[in-house]
């Protein structure tokens, strides 16, 4: 059987490849697509126990069986093109786009009668990292499983607080120091309860969302290590 594999982030870089066609038996599993690359490549054999696959936009157990045309994502450590939306019947929605994030719109998209509170958290691009001056960032992610990630923890949250509207923006491509990579709105009767939503979302959305960076320095570049979630199924 044929499959397609996608490479992300650092792992682009450790396999050479975005990329490619690959050729199973039938009845193979997700952990043969691991297998196969880890036998090319021994740095990626070496970070079995920080990457996670996911076949057809969900994470992937690495006994789960593939099937014709399946597409398998190898996903590095999260650290956390085309513009994707999804919106709720609630009024919750989710972003990914290359645009400048409109916060004043988001907002007021946000905003009810009934809201006493409107809390807003921006990630933005700071000037360096550990003393190292850092030129600008830039963010890939695995778009189509990025967006239903984002959509299904922002919905987690508004049902585990006392909130109305809960929403999320990442930015893809290049960013500037001083730009926002990422923004959370929470609208609430009540203050604390937003505040509680905003942290818990950021929080979550860098460990459980497959968006990844790469810092550009003076005297070279790095994709940023991140960390899984403790329920992302591993490699080893």
């Amino acid at each position: 059987m044929q499959i397609r594999v996608l490479f992300f982030g650092q792992l682009k870089d450790v396999c050479g490849r975005s990329e490619e066609g690959l050729e199973l038996p039938s009845g193979a599993s997700v952990r043969a697509v691991f297998d196969h690359y880890a036998a090319m490549f021994p740095r990626l054999a070496a970070m079995a126990r920080s990457v996670v696959m996911a076949r057809n936009h969900e994470f992937a157990q690495p006994g789960d069986l593939l099937s014709e045309g399946d597409e398998v994502a190898m996903l590095p450590p999260v650290s956390g093109g085309a513009i994707l939306k999804l919106e709720d019947p609630e009024g919750h929605f989710f972003e990914i786009t290359r645009e400048v994030i409109d916060v004043r719109a988001a907002e007021e998209r946000l905003l009810q009668g009934i809201d006493g509170a409107l809390v807003t958290f921006q990630g933005v691009v700071r000037n360096n990292t550990r003393g190292r001056a850092t030129l600008r960032l830039d963010y890939e992610c695995y778009e189509q499983m990025a967006i239903r990630q984002m959509a299904t923890l922002g919905r987690e949250i508004a049902a585990q607080f006392q909130i109305s509207r809960i929403a999320m923006i990442h930015r893809l491509g290049t960013m500037e120091i001083g730009e926002a990579s990422v923004a959370i709105f929470v609208a609430s009767p009540h203050r604390k309860a937003a505040f509680d939503a905003a942290l818990e979302g950021i929080n979550r959305l860098k460990r459980q969302v497959p968006i990844w960076k790469k810092e550009y320095f003076a005297d070279g570049e790095i994709w940023v290590e991140g960390e899984w979630d403790d329920n992302a199924p591993r490699m080893a």
